[in-house]
């Protein structure tokens, strides 16, 4: 029976966790502390390849020397080229909020791969739009405290879900992973979900 490279995930999100163990993966979770901080001369684009890189890279550097694939992975709301982090209180939530409501932004989620073999980064951009924000909306979705720790102040699989009027892309990628062309990056680098795996008599 042929084995496979252990499956790491750089990342103490849960959201990401999730979306590998739905797939059929089984990661174990390397907590990574890398700086996320936009440089001048860093478009939103090449700055999230940056961070997922950096996440990729430290977490197979934790390894050791061991085998295995390390899976990073950045997500950020950029609106008129403005990259939106994780609000740090209800002010800087309901100004984000107030900015996006009404109007369409995209969401990029860089993925990085790394192993002893090699390493591969990929770029998935989304667009969502968000429908109106009445100030009441607003306050009462930062009152429910899931805007914070989210990137753009909004989680799309929670209650912001009823703002989202449409959606151009992928929903996986805009909660955290693009887990379709997560899956295949996976599989250049030797990793299967158990489904995909043939089972032997």
């Amino acid at each position: 029976m042929s084995t496979q490279p252990q499956l790491y995930l750089a990342s103490a999100s849960p959201r990401r966790l999730e979306l590998l163990r739905l797939a059929g993966f089984a990661p174990e979770v390397l907590k990574i502390d890398v700086p996320e901080v936009l440089a001048a001369d860093e478009t939103p684009e090449q700055y999230g390849l940056r961070v997922a890189c950096a996440k990729a890279e430290a977490g197979f550097k934790r390894l050791g020397g061991m085998d295995g694939v390390v899976l990073g992975s950045d997500t950020e709301v950029i609106l008129d080229g403005r990259v939106f982090g994780k609000p740090e209180n209800a002010d800087g939530a309901a100004e984000m909020l107030g900015a996006l409501s009404g109007r369409s932004h995209q969401v990029i989620t860089a993925v990085a791969a790394f192993s002893k073999l090699r390493n591969s980064s990929f770029l998935h951009t989304s667009t969502v739009r968000f429908k109106t924000l009445s100030r009441q909306e607003i306050n009462a979705y930062i009152a429910t405290a899931e805007p914070f720790g989210k990137a753009g102040a909004y989680a799309i699989q929670g209650v912001a879900a009823t703002f989202i009027d449409e959606l151009h892309g992928s929903y996986s990628s805009v909660m955290g992973l693009p887990i379709f062309e997560t899956n295949a990056l996976l599989n250049q680098m030797g990793v299967y979900a158990g489904w995909q795996i043939p089972q032997t008599a």
